[in-house]
């Protein structure tokens, strides 16, 4: 027989499924198989918290005291009921299972609306009310360590689809780098892109992990893993690239971003000491010594002479010919 968690996902797959049909008519199976799917999730969530106890004693609906045999007592479901909407609440809160009561309650009331057929909610609130719940599964997902894309396939993409969730899911996934050390002070209001399918979904795997250099990165929309350095340089564009376009058509410069010569990658910003990349520092001297004017970083990616501007390197290399 399906597990509890199977049954789950598949609950919350057609309710999806149905969901994006977008027809009136398919709004009540939405809700009743989303609606279902959530509830045992979070029951699944439950028995996770306690995997030592009698699964039905911990989302079992009614319990009581019984002898143990040795002087002590230990507790006894009552019936074959499960706990309902409003104790799933209660009891996620003694385990400490995060849940948002509020968008679970809105979709209670229209299924039961539903259910006894005198729901006035319009076709727009409902799936507006679907949508909310959406954020729902993917905080559950997340608590249970299992991957929503993996288990959910192509409907996934489809929640990703409502704001709701792709805000959360957009913060969830920023908040993976909170104790990286950058090697650029750009990066910490960059959005990181995933190169394949362009949503600002990227993880880092390891959100313990702190160092730049060791980050291992992963799309939560498409599931690609890609290199870090070609989401780094894409972030770095994003930020930029609007003022590179316009200096270069304004006085034909560089910058404000420039081809790092360490790696390669357009990733070395001006005023910033090091490659946001790969962390290459640029060591030269940004006064000219001869007329003590300040050396450019393009001037010194150039190949200026080390300390000396172009144009006193240009002064200085001519009187050395004319001689």
């Amino acid at each position: 027989m399906p597990s509890l968690f199977e049954n789950a996902v598949s609950s919350i797959r057609m309710g999806v499924e149905d969901f994006r049909q977008q027809d009136a008519e398919r709004d009540i199976s939405a809700v009743r198989n989303f609606y279902a799917g959530v509830l045992l999730l979070a029951k699944e969530a439950l028995i996770r918290k306690a995997p030592a106890a009698d699964p039905m004693l911990v989302i079992g609906a009614k319990s009581k005291p019984v002898p143990d045999g040795a002087g002590g007592i230990e507790m006894a479901q009552v019936g074959h009921s499960t706990i309902d909407f409003r104790q799933i609440g209660e009891r996620a809160a003694d385990f400490g299972i995060a849940i948002d009561d509020k968008a679970l309650q809105t979709l209670n009331r229209i299924r039961n609306d539903m259910e006894h057929h005198y729901t006035s909610e319009p076709a727009t609130s409902i799936r507006a009310a679907l949508a909310k719940g959406f954020p729902v599964v993917a905080s559950l997902f997340r608590q249970l360590e299992e991957d929503p894309l993996e288990r959910l396939g192509e409907v996934w993409a489809t929640m990703l689809e409502t704001k709701e969730l792709y805000d959360q899911e957009v913060r969830e996934a920023r908040q993976t780098y909170a104790g990286i050390d950058w090697y650029s002070g750009s990066m910490a209001r960059a959005q990181l892109k995933c190169p394949a399918c362009g949503n600002e979904l990227v993880e880092q795997v390891d959100a313990e992990n702190g160092e730049q250099e060791d980050m291992e990165l992963r799309c939560r929309s498409c599931g690609v893993f890609p290199e870090s350095a070609d989401v780094i340089e894409q972030a770095i564009d994003d930020l930029y690239g609007a003022d590179a376009y316009i200096r270069a058509k304004d006085t034909g410069e560089d910058g404000p971003v420039h081809q790092c010569p360490s790696c390669e990658r357009n990733t070395l910003v001006e005023d910033e000491d090091r490659c946001a990349s790969c962390g290459e520092g640029t060591d030269y001297d940004s006064e000219c010594a001869r007329c003590g004017s300040g050396i450019g970083l393009s001037e010194y990616l150039g190949g200026a002479d080390e300390g000396l501007c172009s144009y006193c390197a240009y002064m200085t290399e001519k009187a050395m010919r004319d001689d």
